[in-house]
């Protein structure tokens, strides 16, 4: 299950802007990471029309999932799933989930962009863990808006080179949340689930 980060701040805080820096840090530090980004606009153009993938949605297909030599895309319907439930079921393989948005998401680690901002987000979210802003803010983790490198650095330092220590080797998600279990119970969970799995012809 990969830990997931994600960027919070008011419209216009340079949010995009600094996650995609981050990202490409973690990237050259030999990570592979997915973006999951949130957004309040509605009516975005995701494929052109004519083409084979908005035929199948005009026809009333849930989720289409292009895969092409190069890339894969998938287009399907909102269904309200929380980023924990989105990351780990479309991004299992990857060592860490960026967000950008998802500022009500329980449970996620949020690093808050500040610009030009009456108001910290952080003082009425839950999970604000550093602050990226050039404005005078006082607290444990803060970093300038020009600091992707250590902002990377703090991330991997956080939740990715402690990751094999103690890390769950079996996860339980209900209703999107992670369910803590003691080792001899995900043991014995991974046990189970494997008997099932190798009786399968």
């Amino acid at each position: 299950m990969p830990p997931i980060v994600t960027f919070i701040g008011w419209h216009d805080s340079g949010k995009t802007t600094l996650a995609s820096q981050v990202v490409s840090h973690l990237k050259q530090l030999g990570y592979r990471v997915a973006v999951i980004k949130s957004t309040k606009d509605t009516g975005i153009a995701f494929d052109t029309p004519g083409t084979d993938t908005d035929t199948h949605r005009l026809a009333g297909a849930d989720s289409v999932l292009l895969v092409a030599p190069d890339q894969m895309v998938m287009m399907t319907d909102n269904r309200g799933l929380s980023l924990t439930t989105l990351a780990h079921r479309y991004f299992p393989e990857v060592d860490i989930v960026i967000g950008e948005g998802f500022k009500e998401a329980r449970q996620v680690a949020k690093i808050e962009v500040f610009r030009n901002s009456k108001e910290l987000l952080r003082d009425r979210v839950s999970g604000v863990i550093a602050v990226a802003s050039d404005e005078k803010i006082s607290g444990d983790y803060i970093f300038r808006l020009n600091e992707a490198a250590e902002i990377a650095s703090f991330i991997e330092k956080r939740f990715l080179q402690e990751a094999d220590k103690g890390a769950d080797h079996t996860t339980l998600l209900v209703n999107g949340n992670r369910i803590t279990m003691k080792d001899f119970v995900q043991d014995a969970l991974a046990g189970t689930v494997a008997g099932f799995v190798n009786s399968l012809k």
